[in-house]
């Protein structure tokens, strides 16, 4: 891998602004607008646009940012409601919407649909009237709404257009830190990163680099050691760290081990609070209780990555479940974006840490699950929760 692309901020870590509008009405032509180069194919032809684009880009002083450039909601045909759908689903991961206009547009029945919905999603709103070298009249339904007269052919009004999309982006799209509501300056930390299958060669899996990185912007100190060797990495300390972050997969090995006044927690119940709901993971925890071997359980995995011997999604978790509830238990496994609509014929939904979605998308499942009354918890919360060490673990 280039090592532009080794320093480069994850997707994930970056804000989502997602721009919505008629075919034609310049959505890819604002992508190339605002990124100051042609990344976005760009014609007349109408419906040029097919699968949401994702561009990363960064935007001063918003930092780093996705710009997703999707089809025209007023896409005809069967194949084309399949397009305007897969546009809706660009909306469980957006940050902040921008929808475009047409200067001098007249019919704007379907714009105040898709605003409804923006709303209803409660995702910021801006507005950009494009093509203002072909007209300057302003729609009506910009009142009220943060909004910028554009020309994305000419570049007027782009400046005022980022100027907008700065003041209208949320401030918590991301939390500030992973680990600093359990760190300050100075403490030690002890690490426990296994070295398996699951881990390429040469690399750390992403959570973990992530959380080093924290880490070190915090100005801890920061050891790292496999499982194998954690009662080793203990005896080098002087007194003992002050936390001790491991595997999930690992807590049954690492918590006998924990000396006394050190917290416990992972890097999946981390994941847990940084990128979704700690509390409603914890509470969907409680579905373990009562869990049946003729309930049916979904495991929902952000990443798309081919299962190996001893994946945790798939082999390591199922079996502890059936362990404590019976090889009846129904589980299936759903990969990437993909989730059913309705949720309700499961008992449970188990959710990885996520790391490969921005928060805005973890939190968009969570609520799902909400509204339709059906608990979720996460891996790391569920591991604990199924080693009786749950209160134990600092989240």
């Amino acid at each position: 891998m280039p090592v532009n692309e080794l320093s480069q901020t994850p997707n994930a870590s970056r804000l989502h602004i997602a721009l919505f509008g008629r075919r034609n009405s310049g959505k890819s032509s604002l992508v190339n607008a605002l990124c100051g180069q042609q990344v976005a194919l760009v014609s007349d032809f109408a419906g040029t646009t097919t699968d949401p684009v994702y561009k990363p880009v960064e935007l001063y002083p918003l930092g780093p940012c996705v710009l997703i450039d999707t089809a025209g909601f007023d896409d005809e045909g069967e194949l084309g409601r399949l397009r305007v759908e897969k546009s809706r689903q660009v909306l469980e991961r957006t940050d902040l919407a921008l929808l475009v206009l047409t200067a001098g547009q007249q019919d704007l029945s379907q714009e105040e649909q898709w605003l409804e919905l923006l709303r209803a999603h409660k995702k910021p709103v801006v507005v950009a009237v494009n093509k203002s070298d072909l007209s300057t009249e302003m729609p009506a339904l910009i009142k009220g709404l943060p909004h910028a007269l554009v020309s994305a052919r000419t570049g007027e009004g782009v400046a005022l257009l980022k100027e907008k999309l700065i003041e209208a982006a949320p401030k918590d799209c991301e939390l500030p830190s992973i680990t600093g509501h359990l760190v300050g300056e100075g403490d030690h930390v002890l690490l426990i990163a296994p070295q398996d299958i699951q881990a390429p060669k040469g690399r750390l899996i992403l959570p973990q680099v992530q959380t080093i990185r924290d880490l070190l912007d915090l100005r801890a100190c920061v050891s790292v050691a496999t499982t194998d060797k954690l009662a080793q990495a203990l005896s080098l300390y002087r007194e003992p760290p002050a936390l001790i972050i491991t595997d999930s997969q690992a807590f049954g090995e690492v918590y006998p081990l924990c000396p006394k006044g050190t917290r416990l927690t992972s890097f999946s119940v981390l994941m847990a609070r940084y990128k979704g709901d700690i509390e409603e993971y914890v509470r969907g925890a409680a579905a373990l209780d009562t869990l049946c071997e003729s309930d049916k359980v979904l495991i929902l995995e952000a990443c798309s990555h081919e299962p190996l011997d001893g994946d945790i999604g798939r082999v390591k978790i199922p079996a502890a479940l059936r362990k404590r509830v019976g090889q009846g238990l129904s589980i299936e496994v759903r990969r990437g974006a993909d989730i059913p609509q309705d949720l309700t014929p499961y008992a449970l939904v188990v959710h990885c840490g996520g790391c490969m979605f921005n928060r805005a998308h973890v939190l968009s499942r969570i609520a799902k699950c909400k509204e339709q009354g059906v608990p979720i918890t996460n891996y790391g919360i569920l591991l604990a929760k199924l080693g009786g060490i749950l209160d134990k673990v600092v989240y």
